[in-house]
């Protein structure tokens, strides 16, 4: 079992979250330094890769919702942060774009809940919007004074029209019962509260999205451009099953899932909805 970082105090508690913000896959795979914790030079970009893309070469959900997490402005040299709500809007595809920058916001930050939203934009032309995000956090717990920045182990990944899909990357897979799976809770995947980390939940709950929206629509050249997920309780165990359904609009294909913790009585961990058109 993973230690719940709450549960240490004083120079353990910053030790345990070096440990855990080092080994935590999801912002180091995807190139995203976050400088409130990171030392270094500050860098609010992140490269776009074509793993990061759909088939057609539109940029998916996952990559921008963990560029930008949202997580209320809670962060984990303040309190232990979880996240509660993340809405995304993708208002560009984001083809011919190379790097996006995360422009963030406080809205506000209360003892306990915080409000937050950012525009995604292109770095290299920054009149120019990719998405929108907004969403909401809560502080699980306060934290010891003395924290001190963690330097950074990132993992270079070359871009290359050969990069494994996200989901192969975070372990994600189609079951045999026909259900995308995350397995049971790895250090790498986990928080450090010792719950499943929001990225990975954002590329499993997608890939299942795109291909139930792709299976409704008979063609898989789809765009998302709304994405909503709630996040309802901390995934402590696994394996982490998706459940779903897609629906036909005007012009659109809408998707609803549920994420479940099957090593913890099945209980219902997040919720996420999603909206894709067809692909220009």
């Amino acid at each position: 079992m993973l230690k719940d970082i709450r549960e240490t105090s004083g120079e353990e508690h910053w030790e345990e979250l070096r440990r855990r913000w080092t080994s935590l896959l999801s912002y180091r795979y995807l190139g995203r330094s976050h400088t409130n914790l990171n030392s270094g030079p500050a860098d609010p970009t992140m490269k776009l890769r074509h793993d990061m893309r759909n088939v057609s070469g539109g940029i998916m959900a996952a990559p921008l919702c963990i560029a930008a997490p949202e997580g209320g402005g809670i962060s984990d040299e303040f309190a232990v942060p979880n996240p509660v709500i993340h809405s995304l809007q993708i208002l560009d595809d984001a083809r011919d774009v190379r790097r996006i920058e995360v422009v963030p916001e406080v809205l506000k930050l209360g003892q306990r809940m915080g409000f937050s939203r950012s525009l995604i934009i292109d770095a290299d032309n920054r009149d120019r919007v990719i998405a929108l995000t907004s969403g909401q956090g809560v502080s699980l717990g306060e934290v010891p004074p003395g924290f001190e920045k963690m330097e950074e182990e990132k993992i270079v990944v070359e871009d290359s029209p050969d990069l494994p899909p996200l989901h192969k990357v975070f372990g994600a897979y189609r079951r045999d019962d026909g259900h995308w799976f995350l397995p049971e809770l790895a250090v790498a995947l986990a928080s450090p509260d010792a719950a499943l980390h929001l990225g990975p939940q954002h590329i499993l709950l997608e890939t299942a999205a795109a291909e139930l929206a792709a299976a409704r629509a008979d063609d898989d050249r789809l765009q998302i451009e709304s994405w909503h997920v709630m996040f309802l309780a901390r995934g402590k165990v696994g394996p982490f099953r998706v459940e779903g359904e897609a629906f036909d609009g005007a012009g659109r294909i809408g998707v609803r899932l549920t994420l479940h913790d099957e090593g913890n009585h099945d209980r219902s961990v997040t919720a996420a909805s999603a909206v894709f058109r067809p692909s220009n």
